[in-house]
């Protein structure tokens, strides 16, 4: 039983990112891993069906669900920068909030946050106006709904800023550069595939605050969120790791939304 005492930190996957009979992951194993689901909403990933089904076994498995959102890039899976005009961001966000709320009801579950997914992701860290497009969607649509994101983005001062919740985020999985931003999935050392390694990462993350940059730097990362990302090879052991190593190091993985 989790004591008032005891560390609470969440587990985050991206899941549902298939389309159509095209499947990418393992969803069914990372629901049984994970505390919170990102789920793709049909623009960078996903479908319906899919995410109907992911929002079901969330629903049984106990996991958060929260809504994925990209840009209008399914060819890209969301990782091309779109300069798109931000009141048009704004309402390609609310749509896919809205796609998301209404089929998660529907599988006994609820969506209670949000996350932007890729090229967006990284975008909103100091692109102001697509980091206020995305939080005018999230406030018209909900205010009471979380925004997770990258530690010190503009996304995260944004939100703040409009009276919304922020949840700071760390990747185990991804390399990251001297300025605590992730490295470039172009350059070398984006990816980290060591289980032990990703692991080790994530517990200092979580515990310690820090995380060792491409150049051997210690950045500063406080984080309430874990992410591995749920298209990686490896995805399910890298996570399996990951809930083994910040159990045995005291730390209660635990959804920020209950």
């Amino acid at each position: 039983m989790t004591t008032p005492e005891a560390r609470l930190v969440d587990l985050n996957a991206d899941l549902g990112e298939g389309f159509g009979v095209w499947q990418l992951g393992d969803d069914d194993a990372l629901l049984g891993l994970v505390t919170s689901a990102n789920v793709a909403c049909g623009f960078h990933a996903g479908d319906p069906s899919t995410m109907r089904r992911v929002c079901e076994g969330a629903a049984a498995a106990g996991v958060t669900v929260g809504a994925q959102v990209s840009y209008r890039d399914l060819p890209g899976f969301g990782r091309r920068f779109i300069d798109v005009e931000p009141g048009e961001l704004t309402d390609d966000v609310l749509y896919q909030l809205a796609a998301l709320d209404g089929i998660a009801r529907a599988s006994g579950s609820r969506m209670a946050y949000v996350k932007p997914h890729g090229a967006l992701y990284n975008a909103v860290v100091d692109h102001d106006a697509q980091a206020a497009a995305v939080v005018r969607a999230v406030t018209a649509f909900d205010d009471r709904l979380p925004v997770l994101g990258l530690p010190g983005s503009a996304l995260l001062r944004t939100a703040e800023a409009a009276g919304l919740r922020t949840v700071r985020e760390g990747f185990a999985d991804r390399g990251y550069t001297p300025a605590g931003t992730l490295v470039s999935r172009r350059e070398p050392g984006a990816l980290v595939h060591d289980p032990a390694t990703v692991a080790e990462r994530a517990v200092r993350m979580a515990a310690d605050g820090e995380v060792v940059a491409v150049d051997g730097t210690v950045v500063r990362v406080q984080v309430e969120s874990v992410c591995v990302h749920g298209d990686t090879p490896g995805a399910v052991e890298l996570a399996r790791a990951v809930r083994a190593a910040l159990e045995a190091a005291g730390l209660t993985p635990a959804p920020f939304v209950l």
